[in-house]
């Protein structure tokens, strides 16, 4: 199901109460169609994720009960093509290969001022409008396949 094209529904989920509201709040003012909710642990998360529907994930990398690739596999287990941002201060090429290797739609790292939080905005409404482009065009696809199946054959 395709949502209202403008509105964006994020959750973000980080094991630090204040950063994640400071996300939320940022992500909320770069663009005003985003509606973000938080949660500071990746089990709250899943739980959350059952709950309600959302459009994209923001995610620590580190938190204590769950790092942040371990919950990218428990939401893509049921969520496989929900776009998930990974924003962590743990900057290493390591932790970057290993998200882009399992699957994460953008990493962005954090830093000093508010810059990042502006590229965070800009990686998750890209994520998501893909996916958004890719679910009209599987739809228009159904549509044309639907009208082909049903037209009387042109050679009778």
């Amino acid at each position: 199901m395709i949502r209202d094209a403008e509105s964006v529904s994020v959750l973000c989920v980080d094991d630090e109460p204040g950063f994640a509201d400071l996300t939320a709040t940022y992500l909320e003012r770069y663009d005003d169609q985003f509606s973000v909710t938080t949660a500071t642990s990746g089990p709250a998360g899943l739980r959350t994720l059952m709950e309600t529907d959302f459009d994209c994930v923001v995610s620590d990398y580190e938190m204590p009960e769950m790092d942040g690739l371990a919950f990218l596999e428990a939401v893509r287990a049921d969520h496989p093509d929900l776009p998930f941002v990974l924003f962590t201060g743990e900057g290493s090429e390591s932790v970057a290969s290993d998200a882009i290797s399992a699957g994460v739609s953008a990493y962005v790292q954090k830093g000093a001022g508010t810059s990042h939080y502006r590229t965070l905005a800009r990686r998750v409404r890209n994520a998501v409008e893909l996916v958004r482009a890719n679910a009209r065009a599987e739809e228009a696809q159904t549509r044309a396949r639907v009208i082909l199946e049903s037209s009387p054959d042109a050679s009778t």
